[in-house]
Order: structure tokens, then sequence, then C-alpha cells
């Protein structure tokens, strides 16, 4: 087999509260490969979401190693961790985050703009993503003005503006209705798979987990033996 895109070893992450350290993951090991799709599933407060962000370099782990291509992203400074996520990984939450002043078209292109790309390939870029996900006539369109699927799908195009390694997505259908949570997982399978992207989806929606190449189940902080 080869080499995983992701390797997490011995994982712990508790948090401090009141002189106590409430226990969150207790030495989770998994391995991702580059290119699948994988479905983390479990009870609220099992772990999930703290992983996932973990993952993103939204977190710190309290122990343990998150290998990203062999490289031990727990070591990151911050300056280097924000590098990493922005050209290395992208991100769907259940809550879009999309800015409410900027159209479909702005937060598509807003990765880039980060990184201080302003050019006319850019937003020929940010168009044709936009245009994948069946948005091309709403690209003028602010966030107010849009479905919560249309919305979903303007942050898919976002997390895929810099054609990321690595998209992690955490509940992205947990607002939607369950005709448009099934299009918007169905059009998220169909990119992944054609870009080549790795997917890890957090999700309490057993139909669509069950449509995921591997399923991972969290409890009390663990990976469940199978």
């Amino acid at each position: 087999m080869n080499n995983p895109l992701v390797k997490i070893v011995d994982l712990y992450k508790w948090f401090s509260l009141e002189n106590r350290e409430i226990p969150v993951l207790n030495g989770v090991e998994m391995e991702i490969q580059k290119g699948e799709l994988l479905c983390i599933v479990g009870a609220s407060g099992a772990g999930k979401s703290t992983l996932l962000h973990i993952l993103g370099g939204l977190d710190r782990p309290s122990s343990g190693k998150v290998l990203f291509d062999g490289e031990d992203i727990s070591r990151f400074s911050e300056s280097q961790m924000a590098q990493f996520r922005n050209k290395k990984l992208g991100f769907v939450f259940q809550f879009h985050h999309l800015l409410p002043e900027f159209t479909a078209l702005e937060n598509t292109m807003m990765p880039a703009l980060i990184q201080g790309n302003q050019n006319k390939q850019i937003e020929k870029e940010a168009k044709e993503i936009l245009k994948e996900v069946g948005l091309e006539m709403r690209r003028d369109h602010r966030p107010g003005e849009l479905s919560g699927g249309e919305q979903q799908r303007v942050a898919m195009a976002r997390a895929l503006m810099l054609n990321p390694q690595l998209v992690l997505a955490d509940e992205p259908t947990g607002n939607l209705d369950t005709h448009t949570s099934e299009a918007i997982f169905s059009l998220l399978k169909r990119l992944q798979h054609e870009k080549g992207i790795t997917l890890i989806m957090v999700t309490h929606n057993e139909f669509l987990a069950k449509q995921a190449d591997r399923i991972i189940k969290i409890v009390d902080g663990k990976i469940e033996k199978g």
C-alpha cells in the first residue's frame, strides 16, 4: 500500500476546566490514504469534530503526532500552520461561514485573495468552480440572496478553489433537508472523485456515511474496533 496522506499516532486531546483535565481523544491511531473518502461517525461529544479540527490545524493535540505526507504538522508554528491550511486544505462546515457582504464569486475567490492573488486567472478559475457546482448563474448574488443548499455549494467551491489535497467537512449537510443533503453529498463525492481529492467527513447521516470508502466510528474518544 502507498504511504498514507495522513497518519495519526497515539493522539490525545484534553481540555482543562476548573483544575480538572477533561479527556476528549484517547490514543487515536489511524491512517488515511490519498484519494480516500472517509466518514467519521459517533455520538455527539465523542470527539469527532475535535479530531477534524486537529487534522485541519485549527486545534493542537495535547500529545501524539499528526503526519501529513510524513511531516508532523502538530509541530508547525502558527504562521506555518496558516500557510499549510491555505495551500493544502479545504474546509466545509455545517455553518457555511460565507462573508455576507461579498458575492458568491468573491467568497469562492477568498482563499486566493488571502494569498494576495488578484489576477484575472483567479477569477476565471473561481467562475469555473462555481459552474461545476451548478451556480454559474448565481455567482453575483450575495449569501443572503441564496438558499441554504446554494450557500453550501459556494462553501464547497471555496474549499476547492486552490486544488487542496485534503478537504475536511464537518456535518456539511447538517442544516439541510433530506433531498438537498443527498444532492450536496453527491456533488461533493463526484468532485472529490474527479479531482482526486482526499475527503474526510464528519456526519450523523448513516445513509450518506454508507456511501464512503470507509467508515470510522469514534466512541468515548477512541476509534471503535470493527
